[in-house]
């Protein structure tokens, strides 16, 4: 098990085209202190597809040095080009990641064979762990149910994001699975509760890069069996979370992030800078639940 709980998709903060390291740091430090479980590196959120080689690099070596063990750190090293992939994931296992998170490979999309066998050729070339990231509205392929049993037999593969946001899914995955050590993360903020209820360990989130606490104790009070507490956390987020995601993520995180405060910059090309509707509502949704930086 990599982690328990909530983990962040931390966003990367830009500042005249260029990664603003010192803004990153702060970031880090401010998910840390307020409990939140893992970092997660490079994804989707950060902007990973938009980072050039070096500054993946860069980006991947910075938080673990600036993490330095407080938390897992797990990076994201998926590609559509499975040399590629290996090439940085066997970086960022030099930089001493605790985990790597390898999206399935887009625009090619490959058969379900050609997906063990992707996700195995890394697995036998790297010692980390690797959460496989199956989000087929991003990249136009899913992990089907029997190829997720059957990656989960493989020596270091550990455990799915799921951000298919199909709840029946996730249960036919879950009893595929049963009795398997292979663990679950939702990929979608508004159906942690039900996940969890399926037997998910946590999530890797996108809201948490606002609401880090929130996030961390939605998951912890389900497992420490405050089901109702959970639950009502859960409900109380619905409306933020929807907002949240109004546009393409991270348009609508960073969004927030600089209205609270954060100032994380710009967003890269081709995502834009938000609608001013949309933006009206992501604020009226934050100044009803007071949302603003602690």
């Amino acid at each position: 098990m990599l982690f328990k709980g909530a983990g962040t998709a931390i966003v990367t903060p830009f500042k005249n085209g260029e990664v603003d390291f010192d803004k990153y740091g702060e970031l880090i430090d401010w998910q840390i202190d307020k409990g939140i479980d893992a970092i997660i590196t490079c994804g989707t959120t950060g902007e990973g597809s938009t980072l050039s080689d070096a500054e993946h690099k860069k980006v991947m070596k910075y938080c673990v040095e600036k993490v330095a063990g407080r938390v897992p750190v797990i990076a994201g090293t998926g590609s559509n080009d499975t040399a590629f992939c290996l090439q940085l994931s066997q970086h960022a296992e030099s930089l001493g990641v605790d985990g790597l998170m390898i999206v399935t490979p887009y625009y090619n999309k490959t058969t379900q064979r050609g997906l063990v066998n992707h996700y195995r050729f890394i697995a036998d070339r790297v010692n980390v762990p690797i959460i496989a990231y199956n989000v087929p509205s991003r990249t136009g392929l899913r992990i089907e149910s029997d190829t997720v049993l059957e990656l989960s037999k493989i020596k270091n593969i550990v455990a799915m994001k799921d951000a298919t946001g199909d709840i029946s899914y996730a249960a036919e995955v879950m009893s595929k699975l049963d009795g398997s050590d292979f663990g679950i993360y939702s990929g979608n903020d508004d159906m942690v509760v039900p996940l969890l209820s399926l037997g998910a360990l946590g999530v890797i989130s996108v809201v948490s890069n606002v609401m880090p606490t929130e996030m961390h104790d939605m998951v912890m009070k389900f497992h420490e069996g405050d089901i109702e507490g959970s639950r009502k956390i859960q409900l109380d987020m619905n409306n933020i979370i929807g907002n949240l995601f109004i546009e393409t993520n991270p348009i609508p995180v960073k969004t927030c992030m600089n209205m609270m405060g954060f100032e994380v910059g710009e967003l890269r090309m081709p995502l834009y800078e938000m609608a001013e509707e949309n933006k009206e509502k992501l604020l009226q949704a934050m100044n009803k639940i007071g949302l603003v930086r602690r």
